[in-house]
């Protein structure tokens, strides 16, 4: 597949940069079936064609009486700098288990939502219980639409979001080198508060540029669920009503 318009480069590449200069001994490519997940990638779809099986989340910044939690030093998320005004006791957890947030397969794009990411590895206290609202959404960019804008649009969208309360988390991918999908994706708090962020004016103009820049974009909507007694979370698609609080 020839994809005919520029690639910005995925926020994780500054983070990236980071980690291999403050390593002691210099990263060095490797076989793709031995691949480190620490290795720089390359963002150009054209020259993407070794599975990358990790990309870090993008974490909403907590408030500021809440102490900043300490971070991996050899792969840390990436954290924004906009505060979230607030976050309960469960959102919490939660958002320190998502710091090992990961894709467990390079064609996360097209697998189901509930086997493209390590549900299984997010551990919260067994005490908690509660539901959260997740979003995803699955995309083929138009050939020679305009990367840089849209990609200007959704990051002023994703900081107002942050700013306005309830995003815990977003991730994206990088475009399948043979298809051209991709995926994003996010957790709420609520499904109030991302119906909220829908009339943002941020948001807005995201939208507007994504239905003229991309020639698939699928949304859809699921449940992430921790029932008390258990440390696991569980995935499955919404089915309508309120979620969270």
């Amino acid at each position: 597949m020839t994809v005919a318009y520029s690639h910005p480069p995925h926020p994780s590449t500054s983070k990236l940069a980071e980690v291999q200069a403050s390593s002691s001994t210099p990263l060095q490519p490797q076989e793709p079936s031995e691949r480190d997940p620490h290795l720089l990638p390359s963002f150009e779809l054209k020259e993407h064609t070794e599975p990358v099986l990790y990309l870090p989340p993008l974490l909403s910044s907590l408030p500021e009486r809440i102490p900043a939690p300490e971070l991996s030093p050899s792969y840390p998320p990436l954290i924004t700098e906009t505060r979230l005004p607030d976050i309960d006791p469960a959102s919490l957890s939660l958002h320190k288990a998502l710091h090992h947030f990961r894709p467990l397969t390079s064609d996360y794009a097209e697998v189901p939502y509930g086997e493209a990411f390590n549900w299984s590895d997010l551990n919260l206290p067994e005490e908690e219980e509660r539901e959260w609202y997740c979003v995803a959404f699955r995309s083929q960019r138009k050939a020679g639409s305009d990367g840089d804008s849209l990609y200007e649009a959704d990051k002023l969208a994703h900081e107002e979001a942050v700013q306005n309360g309830g995003l815990i988390m977003y991730w994206y991918g990088i475009p399948n080198p043979e298809t051209g999908m991709n995926l994003a994706t996010c957790i709420w708090q609520s499904r109030q508060h991302a119906v909220a962020a829908n009339s943002r004016p941020h948001h807005i103009r995201a939208m507007r540029l994504a239905a003229q820049s991309y020639e698939v974009y699928a949304l859809n909507r699921y449940v992430l669920r921790k029932s008390k007694g258990e440390k696991h979370v569980t995935i499955e698609p919404y089915n309508g009503g309120e979620v969270g609080w």
